[in-house]
């Protein structure tokens, strides 16, 4: 059950991540309130993650997902550069919530 909250988490801070670049440094009234919302659920599901789950493994696992999920989102919705350097970095962050996951 760990798992899947700290996979929930991970899915908002990509929604929060998502929210504030659409929120143009926070004049957007919509995109502000996910941001604020986005940041509460995935810093909430991560705190409950944490009670069965090592801290530096939960704490990697998230932020490696809002990682990962920002650059593919920014890549698939808004048109960011997708080069070998920058899937070289993703695939090492992946890599290392694999490696993390394993340990």
């Amino acid at each position: 059950m760990s798992w899947l909250l700290l996979l929930a988490a991970g899915f908002f801070e990509i929604v929060w991540a998502a929210a504030m670049k659409l929120s143009e440094g926070f004049t957007r009234p919509l995109p502000v309130a996910v941001v604020v919302i986005g940041m509460a659920l995935s810093v909430g599901l991560l705190a409950l993650a944490m009670r069965d789950l090592p801290l530096g493994t939960a704490y990697a696992v998230w932020t490696g997902i809002g990682a990962a999920g920002a650059f593919l989102f920014g890549i698939v919705f808004l048109g960011e550069p997708l080069t070998m350097t920058r899937i070289a970095a993703v695939s090492m962050i992946t890599g290392g919530i694999i490696l993390m996951k394993l340990s």
